[in-house]
């Protein structure tokens, strides 16, 4: 009589992926991730260039030029896998900017409001409605991670921030509503909100030294006096896209040291 295993099943065989914003930061490392896992990716991103090195390097990665503010470029995804593969299990939505430029919000253009929040939620609605019709249509399920921020969940002063704030706190809300539209197909939809993590995007916050800004800004912030290091959001993304969370949706995971719990 064999023993009864009681670890969980993190594994993704058979599994096709879509991650946005893939050709750095985070998206790079979810699309490793995912790929050791056993799934099919599908790496998206505007710098094409870079989709192909990564492609190149990692077996199981198929890369694909899209501006995830475009519907039709979104669309044109969302079909190419379908024809590449048949069937989509999770959505990464990874891609994000910020309007971190210093500006208050009285200061700020609307029009630089309106493209963080394109990007940022607009972007994630779209990819994500498109990704459950096919899931649906199949009848197997899946899973639909939105890449948040612990600036969804706090604000983040001393720095401004206006449009990455509001669309973060929007894509947590976003997360909550699809998940209850969607659970009885058996779709999970959940978020990650990282804190400190150095990115392309976080560079300028990492490179500063004062009070909105700089190592010690977030090793003081931070209750495990450090920011994140990469591989430490690799256990959350696998527990949303795996089997090991099939009783988790509609949730927020901070990983972020202890900024939130404050």
């Amino acid at each position: 009589m064999s023993a009864v295993s009681y670890l969980p099943d993190f594994g993704l065989d058979g599994k096709v992926a879509i991650v946005t914003g893939a050709s750095s930061g985070f998206g790079d490392r979810f699309v490793r991730t995912l790929v050791e896992a056993g799934a099919s990716v599908v790496a998206v991103a505007r710098r094409v260039d870079r989709l192909d090195a990564l492609a190149a390097e990692v077996d199981g990665v198929a890369a694909m030029q899209c501006d995830v503010s475009r519907d039709d470029d979104l669309r044109r995804v969302v079909a190419a896998t379908l024809e590449r593969f048949g069937r989509i299990d999770v959505v990464v939505n990874n891609a994000g900017m910020s309007d971190a430029t210093g500006a208050r919000a009285d200061q700020q253009d609307p029009a630089a409001f309106r493209s963080v929040v394109e990007v940022n939620l607009n972007a994630c609605f779209v990819l994500a409605s498109l990704a459950a019709a096919s899931m649906i249509e199949r009848g197997e399920g899946g899973s639909i991670i939105n890449i948040s921020s612990i600036h969804g969940i706090v604000s983040s002063a001393p720095n401004h921030q206006a449009a990455y704030v509001a669309s973060k706190a929007g894509l947590i809300g976003l997360t909550k509503e699809l998940a209850g539209q969607w659970a009885r197909f058996g779709i999970r939809v959940n978020s990650i909100a990282p804190g400190y993590f150095e990115t392309e995007l976080t560079a300028p916050l990492f490179e500063g030294d004062g009070a909105a800004g700089g190592q010690r800004y977030i090793e003081r912030g931070t209750m495990m006096r450090r920011a994140g290091v990469a591989g430490e959001l690799d256990g959350t993304l696998l527990l949303l896209a795996s089997a090991a969370g099939s009783y988790i949706t509609g949730q927020t995971i901070a990983v972020d040291g202890g900024w939130t719990a404050k």
